[in-house]
């Protein structure tokens, strides 16, 4: 066997060489810096046929080949080779190779067989990226059927190793087996520097990187979340007497590779999450970490995707801690409070990102659904749907859900479908090097500092921008997969080319301006915006302040995010567009129909607008008003007015809230079959009473003068309204033979009536056959209550005589007898006794 280096995992290679020869199929676990991902590879040449290593990231994928052909004596491309998008060294020697796992699923969709590969490699499975969970099944689907033979070695640095296990196991065999290497590593001191009061995370890590290279020897790493906060921290780390290098997947291989090296002066190295396992960064002492990762999300009800900065989990945050003790005690400078909870692992993608191209990959395999696979963790079924009505929108799916032939041509571009379907529409537009140009910028979520994707463009196209070359060649790359031919198609747009291949990509996004005039106020923020625009898929926006597009009436939006609290959304990429080439670009969302809705704008409340409107999406093109709505639609939104504001928009006279109490009363008290009569059991089925004034309504106002009345004894038969009277009485009589209005309005009834007219009244009366009592409010000659029971003849014996005490004196030419209960009722003042 050829010379390897002591690492760690090196005592278990021939143990993880049996295993997978015997079984089949194992998972290894080892920490980063084992050796797993260099050393496992080449001991597996022992077996038959090619070696395929899938790696998350491109610079990860560079970086392995390169160290196992360095151990092998060779240049990448002879036993070691690699293959990313845009970039391959290999050679018919080539025997293992390095791939991203989103390169091994174009493959495995083109020939499921994997002809030629013996085993394949998962590395870092615990970091849960989409790509890799469905090329987990889809590798499981194909050893089940097609291959056999195919040996499956998934390696991870922490894991729920079981559910691992037990997914590469088989029916004959159980569970897989899992191998375990221990790292040797050195102790870590934590300390926590947290954000002050206002602090951008960029100046948090810078003075966290200062105070970890004053407190020791040796390098540091520093983690970001992202590209442009890497550029950030960088500036604000000028000055510095070290040499501060970035490193993220999108850097030039030159650029990566010297952040990969020991240097002749200290280095700083800012790092996104590449860095957190399947990469070694030499010399590296401390590490600062600023706690936060880059995640996709997806906010179906909004229409926006990408993006977003997210606490890391504990799991991460553990393993960022651990390259500070590779090669000695090292430390690690934390940018967030001690004691703050973190989730324990992270969420994976498959939960949280779009799967549009997900649904594709799962179409094209022949299962759009999912179903019969083995997942780790199945896709939601909400967001698969939402995928499968975007590809249908696309062209990409048929109406049962299987795969067209433009479907099958934009999956093997290896781009999402909505990029897919811009670069293969926009060639035909406006030529495949502008459409080619446009998909490049909006692939690259590190390119673009500016939200004006025209001026962006030009800067790239000069070079005058970071990561010109790298867009350069991806656009070529893209230009040959359409074909240059197709330059020589429709030239017309090509000037506003960069908004219709953006608008070709997210038709959805599509905007027109809401507001002109001062700027939008972002309330959560108290930050001042741009201008708002409302956008087809129905979800407002703003640009930045300052915006050179503030002045367009359209726009093409490639990239918008919302902070958590905002109201609106903001633009961080668009192009400025105009209503033609709208239309042009989103036929599906163009419709024409009268509407007729509820509208809660008024401002004497809503009302019925009745129009006939042209739309895109959500934004209205043109409209009139309409003098003869359909009498459905008008109905419709009539009842929608009244859900939403209430019965109360009706006429109601005393006689109707009266007997709207008192048929609450009793089914509160009787239950059925005494109907509900509140708001919603009365419009839940409205046919009863929907006759008469109400089918001539057309407003608010023609609401308001139809008698609610109907409505309620629409929920009447004769069984009611034979002894409703008798349960519900609207009056009752007292012993002086008044009839008094009881009062039904609360939780029990109230009669309210003077304390003279009930002398020797001890039966408090009760309603609803019996079963619930009377309030009796007992008032002063002057009208006022002096009393409240329920219960009169306790009254008389323990409330009257206080009563008495206080009341004789102020009223002494009303009667206020020692025995009330021999007393005469009487409704009319007397001579004191």
């Amino acid at each position: 066997m050829m010379d390897l280096p002591d690492l760690p995992v090196r005592a278990a290679l021939d143990e993880i060489t049996a295993t997978l020869a015997g079984r089949g199929a194992a998972v290894l676990v080892a920490p980063p810096g084992t050796g797993k991902t260099t050393l496992v590879p080449l001991a597996l040449l022992a077996l038959d046929g090619r070696v395929v290593v899938a790696e998350p990231r491109r610079l990860a994928a560079r970086a392995a080949a390169a160290r196992m052909a360095s151990l092998l004596g060779e240049p990448v491309g002879e036993t070691v080779g690699y293959s990313v998008r845009g970039d391959s060294r290999t050679s018919a020697r080539t025997r293992v190779e390095v791939v991203t796992s989103g390169l091994l699923l174009r493959r495995l969709a083109a020939d499921p067989e994997l002809a030629g590969v013996g085993t394949v490699l998962l590395d870092e499975c615990h970091e849960r990226h989409l790509d890799a969970d469905l090329l987990l099944a889809l590798l499981l689907d194909a050893r089940d059927g097609l291959r056999p033979d195919l040996r499956l070695l998934a390696t991870s640095a922490t894991v729920a190793t079981g559910r691992l296990a037990e997914l590469l196991g088989s029916d004959a065999d159980g569970d897989a087996p899992v191998l375990r290497v221990e790292a040797r590593t050195f102790p870590v001191a934590v300390r926590h520097d947290p954000p002050v009061r206002g602090e951008r995370i960029e100046a948090t890590v810078a003075r966290a990187v200062r105070a970890a290279l004053d407190g020791g020897d040796g390098d540091v790493l520093a983690f970001l979340p992202g590209v442009a906060e890497i550029r950030r921290t960088a500036a604000a780390l000028s000055g510095l007497d070290a040499d501060v290098l970035p490193l993220h997947g999108r850097l030039p291989a030159a650029e990566q590779d010297a952040a990969l090296q020991i240097g002749q002066r200290r280095r700083v190295v800012l790092a996104t999450a590449v860095a957190e396992s399947s990469l070694t960064v030499p010399g590296v002492r401390a590490v600062v970490d600023a706690g936060l990762a880059r995640t996709p999300r997806v906010d179906h009800r909004r229409g926006m995707a990408g993006l977003v900065t997210v606490r890391v989990s504990d799991a991460v945050a553990q393993q960022r801690a651990g390259r500070a003790g590779r090669e000695a005690p090292g430390r690690v400078h934390r940018c967030w409070p001690e004691g703050e909870l973190l989730p324990r692992y992270p969420e994976p993608e498959i939960r949280t990102a779009d799967l549009t191209r997900l649904a594709l990959d799962l179409a094209c395999w022949g299962t759009p659904d999912g179903g019969g696979l083995r997942w780790w963790d199945a896709p939601p079924e909400g967001p698969l749907r939402a995928g499968h009505q975007v590809l249908r929108a696309l062209g990409a799916l048929d109406a049962t859900g299987a795969t067209t032939a433009r479907g099958r041509r934009m999956a093997g571009l290896g781009l999402h479908p909505r990029l897919a379907r811009a670069l293969l529409d926009g060639a035909a537009l406006v030529g495949a090097r502008a459409a080619a140009e446009v998909v490049a910028l909006l692939d690259d979520d590190t390119l673009g500092a500016g939200s004006d994707a025209d001026a962006e463009l030009a800067k790239l196209r000069a070079g005058t921008a970071p990561g010109s070359g790298r867009w350069r060649t991806e656009a070529a790359r893209l230009r040959r997969l359409v074909g240059a031919g197709s330059d020589k198609g429709n030239r017309g747009r090509v000037e506003g080319g960069a908004a219709l291949v953006v608008a070709l990509a997210h038709p959805e996004r599509l905007a027109r301006r809401r507001r002109t005039g001062a700027a939008v106020e972002d309330a959560p923020h108290g930050r001042a915006r741009g201008e708002l625009y409302l956008m087809a898929g129905g979800t407002a926006v703003a640009l930045p302040p300052g915006s050179p597009q503030a002045a367009a009436e359209w726009l093409a939006v490639a990239v918008a995010d919302r902070a958590p609290g905002a109201e609106n959304g903001t633009v961080r990429l668009a192009a400025a567009a105009d209503r033609e080439l709208a239309e042009l670009a989103a036929p599906a969302l163009l419709a024409e129909a009268d509407e007729v809705a509820w509208s809660s704008q008024g401002q004497g409340g809503g009302d019925v607008v009745a129009r006939h409107v042209r739309r895109l999406g959500a934004i209205v093109l043109e409209e009139r008003r309409l003098d003869r709505p359909d009498p459905a639609l008008l109905r419709a939104a009539l009842l929608e007015g009244l859900r939403s504001e209430g019965l109360g928009l009706l006429r109601w006279t005393d006689g109707a809230r009266r007997l709207r109490d008192r048929l609450a009363a009793l089914h509160r008290v009787l239950g059925e079959p005494w109907p509900d009569v509140g708001d919603t059991a009365l419009l839940a089925d409205p046919d009863p009473w929907w006759t008469g004034p109400f089918t001539r309504a057309r407003s608010r106002a023609d609401l308001g003068r139809i008698d609610a009345g109907p409505v309620l004894r629409s929920r009447l038969d004769w069984r009611h309204t034979s002894v409703l009277d008798e349960l519900a009485p609207e009056r009752i009589t007292v012993p002086t033979g008044s009839s008094i209005t009881l009062d039904w309005s609360g939780d029990q009834p109230v009669l309210a009536v003077r304390v003279q007219e009930c002398f020797g009244w001890t039966d408090t009366p009760t309603v609803a056959g019996g079963r619930l009592p009377v309030v009796l409010h007992l008032l002063s000659p002057a009208g006022r209550p002096a009393a409240v029971t329920a219960d009169l003849a306790s009254f008389w014996t323990t409330g009257y005589p206080q009563v008495r005490a206080e009341l004789r004196g102020r009223y002494p030419k009303h009667p206020w007898p020692e025995d009330p209960l021999t007393a005469a009722p009487t409704r009319r003042a007397g001579r004191r006794r």
